[in-house]
C-alpha cells in the first residue's frame, strides 16, 4: 500500500494562505537519469510537479552535455501537451543516440523513438498497441524491453484501474520481455508470465522476477526466472512466499545475479537483504545477514564490484559488498542525510569512464542532477536554483518496546513558545520517510504558518533491517501506533511542541493508521485520511492486490478472520471523537473507495464531524492537478478549522 509522501497532504492554514501556495514556484523534477557510456552526455525526463503532487503534467526529454552544460529539449511529435509523455530513455552502446518510449495522448499505446545525441534525427522505430518500459540496449546492439500487448491500464497497482464490469475472471494482459528485431517485437518470455524486472545474462538470455496471472496482484508470489527463447526456468523461489524479490542485477561476467529479498508491501517500494546466486546453480548467499539497514538498489560497477544503496536509520548510504568471500561487512563509500530522486539510480555508472549521474535532494534542498565520480560529483542542472525550504530539520531517535525508532521533525524558522504539530504517517507499511524536498504545497505552507511536521518511521518501516521491518506482522495498529505516540513525546522533548494541538494525516497505510488511531486515542484534535482502510475483512475481497496480505497476516481473511478484525477501525467506531476528513481516488486498486466510504458512513453514524471526497478517475494517489489543488484546499481548511 504505497503512498508517495508528496501526495499525502496535510495542512493547517487559512484559505488566504492556501491561495498564496497556489501561486508559488513549483519544483522541477528529474527522473530516468542516465549517462552515456562515453560520459559526454546525460539524458533524463523532467517537468514541474503540480502543487502538492509529484508527477508532472508536462514532461520533456532533455539531453545535456556534461562538459559544456548544453541543454537540448527534444521536440516530440505530439507536442508539449498532457499525456504526451516520454519515458525510459536508453543510450546505445556507442553513445550516438538515445531510444525512448512515447505515450500517445488518450491511450495506453506506446511508440519507440530514436534520437541522436545532439537532438537531431528523431525517428520512430516501433508503434505498439500496449505499454512499454525498461528499455535497454544489449551488447549485440538490439533493444530489449518489457512490453504488454493490448494493455488495459498503465503498469502498476498505483495507477487507476479499469471499471469493475464484465467478466472479472478474464485473463489479464501479461508484461513480457521482448527484443526489437527488424521493426517488430520478438517476445522472449512466455505468454503466461508477468515479468516485473529483468536483466540480460547473455546473448538472447535474461534473468527476471515474474509470476503467473494478474501482474498487479501477484508480485508477492513472484519467483526468480531464467529466460531464453520463449522458455522460463525457476532459479529461485522464496520459501512460503514470505519474502518478495526485487532489483535482479546480473554480474558483468554473466556468472551470477544479485537481488534484494525481504518483506515488501508494494512493488517498487524496495527494501531488504542482498543475495547472490550463481547462475550455474546453487543456493543464494545472503551478503547482508543481520544488517541494521535496508538495501534499496543494486549495481555492478565497471570493475565488477557490487554496490548497494542502503537506508541506514537516518542516513542514505552507498556501500560496496563483498561478493566473493561473503564475510566482510559492507564498506561505506558515501553516507549523508539526503535522498536520491525517485526513479533515479545512483548506482548506474557509465563504463568505462565510471562517471555517475544521479539526482540528489533533502528536505530543504531541491532536487538537481549531479555528475562525476562517487564523492566528487557536481551539479549539472540548476533548474531549482534558489528554491529552498525555510525549516529546521532534526533527526529524532527514541526507544519503545525494545526498539530504537527514528523519525524526522521539521520546525518553522519562526514560531511561538508552543508549536502545534501535524504527524504524517508514511504509506507501505514497508517504506520510510526520507529527506525528500518539500516543494510548494500544504506541508510547506504548514511550516510557513508556524506548524511543526513530524514524520515517524515506526516498526514495519525500512532502515533498520529485516527484523524491524517484520515487527508489525500480525500486529497492524498496535506496536506501530505505540511507536508513533512515543515518537510524538520524543518530539515534544526535542522542541516546544504543543501537545494540546496535534493533527494526524497519512495516505495508504498512513490512511489506515489515521482511521485506526482516531478509534484508539483522543490525542489528535483533527485528522485527514487519504486512501485509507477501515475494515480489513471487507478490504480483503475488494482490493486488487490481496496477495500482499498473506505475508503480513499469515493467512487469508477467510482462514483467520480474527487477526483481520483485530486491526479494523470499523469495529471500534464508538470510541471516535476526532473530526476526520477522508478522501480517495474512484479507481484506486490498492485501497478501494468503498473503504473510505464505509469509514465516512460510520463517522456520520457516530455524529463525529467528517467529510469525504472521492475523486473521479483517480487511482492510488492523485494525479490530476485540479484534484490535487482541491484536496489541498479541503485539507487546509479542515486542519485550520480544528487546530488553529
Amino acid at each position: 500500500m504505497r503512498w508517495i509522501v508528496g501526495l499525502a497532504l496535510c495542512g493547517a492554514v487559512s484559505v488566504a494562505g492556501a491561495q498564496s501556495v497556489l501561486n508559488e514556484r513549483l519544483t522541477h523534477q528529474y527522473w530516468s537519469v542516465s549517462a552515456s557510456p562515453d560520459a559526454k552526455w546525460v539524458v533524463d525526463i523532467e517537468g514541474d510537479s503540480p502543487l502538492g503532487g509529484y508527477y508532472p503534467a508536462l514532461r520533456d526529454l532533455v539531453i545535456r552535455g556534461v562538459r559544456d552544460g548544453q541543454e537540448i529539449k527534444v521536440q516530440l511529435p505530439c507536442g508539449r501537451v498532457p499525456e504526451c509523455w516520454p519515458d525510459s530513455p536508453a543510450w546505445s552502446q556507442d553513445s550516438k543516440h538515445v531510444s525512448f518510449t512515447l505515450r500517445s495522448p488518450g491511450s495506453h499505446a506506446r511508440s519507440i523513438y530514436q534520437v541522436d545525441a545532439d537532438g537531431s534525427q528523431l525517428t520512430k522505430v516501433l508503434e505498439f498497441n500496449g505499454t512499454i518500459q525498461s528499455l535497454r540496449y544489449l551488447k549485440d546492439g538490439r533493444l530489449s524491453m518489457l512490453a504488454t500487448q493490448d494493455a488495459r491500464k498503465e503498469v502498476g497497482a498505483t495507477e487507476a484501474g479499469t471499471p469493475i464490469a464484465g467478466d472479472l475472471d478474464a485473463a489479464s494482459p501479461e508484461q513480457r520481455i521482448a527484443v526489437l528485431e527488424q521493426g517488430a517485437l520478438r517476445f522472449i518470455s512466455p505468454s503466461d508470465l508477468y515479468v516485473y524486472e529483468y536483466d540480460a545474462s547473455g546473448p538472447g538470455s535474461f534473468v527476471g522476477t515474474a509470476a503467473h496471472g494478474d501482474g498487479d496482484n501477484n508480485y508477492w508470489t513472484a519467483k526468480l526466472y531464467a529466460f531464453s527463447a520463449g522458455e522460463a526456468r525457476v532459479i529461485y523461489s522464496p520459501a512460503g512466499n514470505q519474502e518478495q524479490l526485487a532489483a535482479p542485477k546480473v554480474s558483468r561476467d554473466g556468472g551470477s545475479v544479485a537481488f534484494i529479498a525481504g518483506i515488501m508491501s508494494d512493488f517498487g517500494s524496495v527494501g531488504g537483504d542482498v543475495f547472490l546466486l550463481n547462475l550455474a546453480g546453487g543456493t543464494p548467499v545472503n551478503l547482508t545477514a543481520q544488517m541494521h539497514a535496508s538495501a534499496r538498489a543494486l549495481g555492478w560497477q565497471c570493475d565488477g564490484r557490487l554496490e548497494a544503496e542502503l537506508l541506514a536509520g537516518n542516513k542514505t548510504q552507498i556501500v560496496e559488498l563483498d561478493s566473493r568471500e561473503h564475510r566482510q561487512p559492507p564498506k561505506i563509500l558515501w553516507s549523508a542525510e539526503e535522498s536520491f530522486g525517485r526513479r533515479a539510480d545512483p548506482l548506474s555508472t557509465a563504463c568505462p569512464s565510471q562517471m555517475r549521474a544521479m539526482v540528489h535532494e533533502s528536505f530543504t534542498t531541491a532536487p538537481e542532477i549531479a555528475v562525476g565520480a562517487l564523492g566528487h560529483t557536481h551539479d549539472l542542472t540548476h533548474g531549482n536554483a534558489g528554491l529552498t525550504l525555510a525549516a529546521q530539520v532534526q533527526s529524532v531517535w527514541w526507544k519503545n518496546d525494545g526498539f530504537d525508532v527514528q523519525g524526522w521533525l521539521l520546525l518553522p524558522q519562526k514560531h511561538g513558545a508552543k508549536i502545534p504539530m501535524v504527524t504524517q504517517v508514511h504509506g507501505g507499511p514497508a517504506a520510510a520517510a526520507t529527506p525528500s524536498f518539500i516543494g510548494p504545497g500544504t506541508q510547506r505552507s504548514l511550516l510557513e504558518h508556524g506548524y511543526a511536521l513530524f514524520y515517524p518511521n515506526p516498526r514495519g518501516s525500512y532502515g533498520q533491517g529485516e527484523r524491524f521491518t517484520r515487527a508489525n506482522v500480525r500486529d497492524f495498529g498496535y506496536g506501530d501506533l505505540r511507536d508513533i505516540l512515543a515518537g510524538i513525546e520524543a518530539a515534544a522533548k526535542a522542541a516546544p511542541i504543543d501537545l494540546d494541538r496535534l493533527g494526524l494525516t497519512g495516505g495508504s497505510y498512513g490512511g489506515f493508521m489515521t482511521m485506526w488511531a482516531v478509534t484508539q486515542t483522543n490525542r489528535f484534535k483533527a485528522a485527514v485520511a487519504g486512501a485509507g482502510i477501515s475494515d480489513w475483512l471487507s478490504y480483503y475481497g475488494e482490493n486488487g492486490i490481496d496477495a500482499w496480505m498473506i505475508p503480513y497476516f499469515g493467512a487469508s481473511a477467510y482462514d483467520d478472520p480474527d487477526v483481520y478484525a483485530r486491526s479494523s477501525a470499523i469495529h471500534y467506531m464508538h470510541n471516535v471523537k476526532t473530526p476526520t476528513f477522508a478522501y480517495v481516488g474512484e479507481r484506486d486498486i490498492e485501497c478501494p473507495a468503498a473503504q473510505t466510504q464505509e469509514f465516512w458512513h460510520a463517522m456520520k453514524a457516530m455524529h463525529v464531524p467528517t467529510e469525504v471526497m472521492i475523486y473521479p478517475g483517480e487511482g492510488h494517489g492523485l494525479r490530476d492537478p485540479k484534484h490535487l489543488e482541491d484536496e489541498t484546499r479541503r485539507t487546509l481548511e479542515w486542519f485550520d478549522r480544528y487546530l488553529k
